[in-house]
This record gives structure tokens, sequence and C-alpha cells, in this order.
């Protein structure tokens, strides 16, 4: 849908990429869109095997890449503070094992779950651009946030960035089933879209037209400007509630939308309590929040994941994570900080009664989530 196409590049300009030649809308999530992305990339690269990928525990982007018949090299992140960030040396030195005619590309991503916070994209698009290497980002969440855009933006001016993906139901409030795949030459978009194999729903560009035309520009800003504030008030409320139970907000600066606080105090009264903690938010309907304890492992597709979840072998807290999206409002915030804040009495309290010798408060914890 042309006109379809015209709104959400204005958008895209909107929010900062303003270099953008061209976007189009994809009737599939992410995961699916990222592989059509891989797979116009084979035609341009026939030797290309592997794809640089810095971790980040999400299957979908992982499964893309397997999907599209390409071997993921992962790279672990490193621990600076209580963020975890790009291993620049170490995807350099991938890139000079295997060589940069056997690589697809690098396959980096800006939105994530803290403690991971976005790629280092302006120095991977200089590697990018140095071993003339395709760079493909996965920006699942960014179109909301300002200063994931500004690191597309400023990648693509100092380096290589060929195309950035993004979902339609994350940024827009839209059913799930769409993306934007959009990029810094036409050409390359424009063989992405022709690479789509058949028919397919007209319902996610007119789904995403309709919301669009309805918020129009100014509304979709004040959406943004909204977010903002919310990722302000929940990051203070959860600081608050971290220090009533003894815990902390990590410091994730470099995430825009995702907070973590750690959950020392549940793991040293028992490490079945950091995941009943998560099951107890669920069943209260707080869908959004993430619990991830110490340890787990998951096979992903013949990949087997120490610390999956984490980001990372071997992080050294379990914590919670909550995220301040579009479309969040201060009632959504505050409720969600009175449930955790009743479900971490209730698990200190059933700990108590186990162990038969009562935890003290804080002083502060009386008041939590009033």
């Amino acid at each position: 849908m042309r006109y379809c196409g015209c709104v959400l590049r204005v958008i895209v300009l909107l929010e900062g990429v303003r270099s953008v030649t061209s976007c189009f809308v994809v009737p599939m999530a992410t995961g699916m869109s990222l592989t059509l992305c891989f797979l116009t990339l084979r035609h341009k690269r026939p030797k290309g095997r592997y794809i640089i990928w810095p971790r980040i525990d999400q299957k979908s982007c992982f499964k893309a890449m397997i999907t599209a018949g390409f071997e993921p090299v992962v790279v672990e992140n490193i621990l600076e503070g209580d963020e975890l960030r790009t291993d620049m040396e170490a995807v350099e030195r991938k890139v000079q094992e295997l060589g940069a005619e056997n690589i697809l590309c690098i396959h980096s991503t800006t939105s994530c779950f803290a403690p991971r916070v976005p790629d280092r994209l302006e120095e991977l698009a200089t590697m990018s651009a140095k071993y003339d290497i395709p760079h493909v980002v996965n920006n699942a969440y960014g179109v909301q946030s300002s200063k994931c855009m500004h690191l597309i933006q400023q990648g693509a001016r100092v380096g290589r960035i060929d195309a950035f993906v993004q979902s339609l139901d994350k940024n827009f409030m839209v059913p799930v089933g769409g993306a934007i795949i959009a990029g810094f030459n036409e050409s390359f978009i424009q063989e992405i879209s022709r690479m789509y194999p058949g028919r397919a729903s007209a319902s996610p560009s007119l789904d995403v037209l309709i919301t669009l035309l309805t918020l129009g520009a100014s509304g979709y800003r004040k959406l943004l400007a909204e977010q903002k504030e919310m990722y302000t008030y929940l990051a203070q409320e959860l600081k608050r509630l971290a220090a009533a139970h003894g815990e902390r907000l990590l410091h994730t600066p470099h995430n825009p939308i995702s907070l973590a606080m750690s959950l020392d105090g549940l793991q040293a009264q028992s490490g079945k309590s950091v995941t009943q903690l998560g099951s107890m938010l669920f069943t209260r309907q707080v869908s959004g929040a993430r619990v991830v304890a110490l340890g787990n492992k998951q096979m992903v597709s013949g990949h087997m994941f120490c610390g999956f979840m984490s980001h990372s072998e071997a992080y050294p807290h379990p914590y919670l994570n909550a995220a301040s999206a579009v479309g969040i409002t201060r009632d959504d915030v505050t409720l969600c900080i009175k449930r955790l804040d009743k479900c971490l009495k209730s698990l200190r309290k059933e700990s108590s009664a186990r162990s038969g010798s009562p935890i003290p408060l804080t002083g502060q914890e009386d008041h939590a989530g009033e």
C-alpha cells in the first residue's frame, strides 16, 4: 500500500532517522521479517554462511537466522557495571577468524531487556563498512525510543546499516503479525520486498494506516513523550520498592525502555522463590514482567544457552524486568508496583514461616506500594 508506506516513512523521519530512503510493511512479525532480510542477502553474498550475532536472549531473532539456513556465531556480551554491552574486540576477532567473505552479515540489536543494553551500533556500523559486511539491525521496540532511532541514524552516518526491522504491535499498538523493514538504500529495500513469496493479508497495513491517521504526527509524538515520562516514574517507583525490600534497581542508563531490579534477597531465601515470584505476578495479571533466575539453561535450535534469559553465561544477579513501553499509563505503573510489593511480602512471610524466625523489615517496607 503506497499511502501506508508514505505515512510510515514520515513517522520514521519524525523519530530521528532522517536519512532513511525506503520502508514497507511486511505481513509477518519481526523474526520472519529478519529471515526475509537474510534470504535477500544470500543472493548478494553466495559465500556467506555465518551471521555474527552479539548475544541477546530472545528466541525469535536466533531462530530467524537458523530458519534462513545460516550459522549464528554467538558473541558473548561483556559486563560493565550492571550493564551487558557489546564486546567489540570479540566481534572483530570473529570477523578475522572466519573471513569477511564468509560472513553474511552482522546482526545487531537496539531494544532489549535490561541489564542488556542496545548494541554499540556506531562501532558495529563502522566495522561493517571497514570489512564490507552487510549489517541488519533488530529494532523490534525501537521506533518508540528516540535513543534507539538516534543510534540507527548515527550508525548509518558513520558506517553501514543495510536494513532495520521493527514490530508494528510493539510500536504502534496494533494486533500482532506485522513489521516494518526500512533502510538507507532504496533498491535493496525494494529487493527485500520483492523476495516475499505469494500473496498476503492486507490487515497489518490497514491496521497501522488507520492507527497512524487517527493519531496523526502530534498524537504519536504525545504517546512517545508519555512513554519517556512513564519510564522515569517506573524507575523511581521500582527503586523505592527495591530499597524497601533490601534489593536495588540495577544501573542500566543505556537502556531507554527496560529496567531491572535485583532479587538477591529472594535467591538467598530459596532458589525456588525467584521463579515463584514470576508465577505469582502472572496469575495476578502482571504479564509484562520477567523474572530471571540464576543458572537457567535452554536449548534453542541446537544451541545451548547457559544463563538463558540473562543475555550472559554468568550474570551475577537474579532479577526482575519491567518495561515502560508506548501506551503505558501512570495507573498501570502504580498497580504493577502495588501487586509486586504484595507478592514480595507474601514470599518473605512464607520464607519466615519455613525457617521459624521472623525476617525484619527495613522500615520503608510498610509504605511501599501505597
